[in-house]
């Protein structure tokens, strides 16, 4: 069955390039289209998507608001921010919303291909250590909802899957965690898992937002000092 692609772009070339690139893959159709953030909630009303590509700065409804209002529908469809090196906030806010991960709008065909696989089979498309730049850099400059409520959620994981999440938010891989902490790769998936399910958080970028809204992770991707 083919992954279900919508592009969200109020730039009509850049549309239709990632339509041709999308268009030769046997795996892959591009189902809808739109120009901003209202109009693509409009349509998924009446088309089945999998995946969106979702610019940020668009006419009427930008990328973030509608990221938003998307994942906070039953069983919504998984969104990819479309992101330049100059709008990296847009895209942490992008994360926050719900989305996925992100990528740059210039992004070579063959990664734009794989990310769009990944995030259909469930997997987050940012690597956690590109996600904690991100996060450096753009954390102290947006709201977050606060650590009192961010750190009572945290007490209802096992030391464990704590020290999971720390390694999880420093940008460490299921196999680097597993090292550190001297486990199978399975048994770190399955912690990663139940993290997730506890804290009602959709995949490993939410993990790392998480981490840093609650002060377990400060800037520059360490635990914090004195704790």
């Amino acid at each position: 069955m083919s992954i279900r692609v919508m592009l969200v772009d109020d730039q009509v070339l850049l549309r239709t390039g990632f339509r041709m690139v999308l268009a030769a893959q046997p795996d892959m159709e591009v189902v809808a289209e739109a120009g901003d953030g209202a109009e693509a909630i409009e349509i998924l009303r009446s088309t089945a998507v999998d995946v969106v590509l979702m610019d940020v700065r668009m006419p009427r409804l930008d990328g973030v608001e509608a990221t938003r209002r998307i994942c906070a529908e039953p069983e919504p469809p998984k969104v990819l921010i479309l992101t330049t090196f100059d709008l990296d906030e847009y895209a942490f806010s992008g994360l926050k919303a719900g989305a996925s991960g992100f990528m740059l709008k210039d992004v070579p065909p063959g990664e734009l291909l794989t990310a769009i696989r990944s995030v259909h089979s469930g997997d987050a498309v940012v690597a956690p250590s590109t996600t904690r730049r991100l996060l450096d850099r753009f954390s102290p400059m947006l709201p977050s909802r606060g650590t009192e409520p961010a750190n009572k959620e945290l007490t209802r994981l096992t030391d464990r899957e704590r020290e999971v999440m720390l390694l999880v938010a420093q940008g460490l891989s299921n196999g680097e965690i597993a090292a550190r902490l001297v486990l199978s790769e399975a048994t770190v998936k399955t912690h990663v898992g139940r993290i997730l399910t506890k804290l009602g958080l959709r995949d490993r970028v939410q993990v790392v937002v998480l981490a840093y809204e609650s002060g377990l992770v400060r800037a520059g991707g360490g635990p914090p000092t004195g704790r």
